[in-house]
């Protein structure tokens, strides 16, 4: 009766303490984010839809519905030259961009539609990353999501890329052209599973913007870092017969090199 007992607070605990929602980010990671003269004068992108801190499980991305570049106020579509990658059964995606002369590029994706149901939601995280090419060093911060049909986004304020490790990085956050007072933006360090964090709590961390849509975030660690500033979509998206609400996540993201 003892161990009876036991066991049955153990499955009273599991049951009522409520496990904690892990983060999920949509990833687009360059090979590097800045190309110097006596670079290689390509860059390999991977996309994919995961938890970076934890390194995984690894989420179905399907093939995005937008993927492209932006430089020199041109837009380029390239969601043609994507090839699948599969990760423990889940579709990730690839590819490699040639850089043909100096610029700021700002590679941008939208993916299809997520249905997460544990959430009883739809995610669609629409995702940048900025590299400088050749030494060109402007156009990090012009906003794209009217030429790219992103409708949100963040706008670097920092230059977001040769950070350090300790930068403070400050974005603004835009929806359908217009700032996002007091949006939510969720951060996270492309962990790969190699960092424990002391508590769930510690996994994203998590920053308000002020009335203009504005945040900073100190990256206290080398690495890949995740922004992603989250809202509730104005549309909604019918499941199994039922409209669903739609998470639209604006993300960016930077690295933050080590100073040696």
């Amino acid at each position: 009766m003892k161990l009876y007992n036991t066991f049955l607070a153990v499955v009273l605990t599991a049951l009522f303490v409520p496990s904690p929602i892990i983060a999920h980010f949509a990833m687009m990671i360059p090979s590097k984010d800045v190309v110097s003269a006596e670079d290689k004068k390509e860059i390999d992108l991977f996309l994919q839809f995961t938890h970076p801190f934890e390194g995984g499980p690894q989420m179905q991305m399907d093939k995005p519905a937008r993927f492209g570049v932006v430089v020199d106020d041109k837009v380029q579509d390239l969601l043609g030259n994507l090839k699948e990658k599969k990760i423990d059964g889940k579709s990730a995606w690839e590819t490699t961009f040639k850089v043909e002369k100096p610029g700021d590029y700002l590679f941008y994706m939208l993916p299809q539609p997520y249905w997460e149901p544990a959430e009883d939601k739809f995610i669609v995280h629409a995702t940048k990353v900025i590299v400088d090419a050749l030494g060109a060093e402007e156009g990090w911060d012009a906003p794209i999501a009217d030429r790219t049909g992103l409708w949100c986004e963040i706008v670097p304020m920092t230059r977001p890329y040769s950070l350090y490790a300790g930068n403070l990085f400050t974005g603004r956050v835009f929806m359908n052209g217009e700032p996002v007072p007091n949006a939510e933006v969720e951060v996270e360090w492309w962990g790969k599973g190699k960092t424990k964090a002391p508590t769930d709590a510690h996994v994203t961390q998590v920053v308000k913007a002020d009335e203009h849509g504005v945040f900073s975030f100190a990256m206290p660690k080398a690495g890949w870092w995740g922004f992603a500033a989250l809202m509730e979509g104005p549309d909604k998206i019918k499941h199994e017969g039922e409209d669903k609400s739609v998470e639209v996540g604006a993300v960016i993201w930077v690295y933050a090199h080590v100073m040696e």
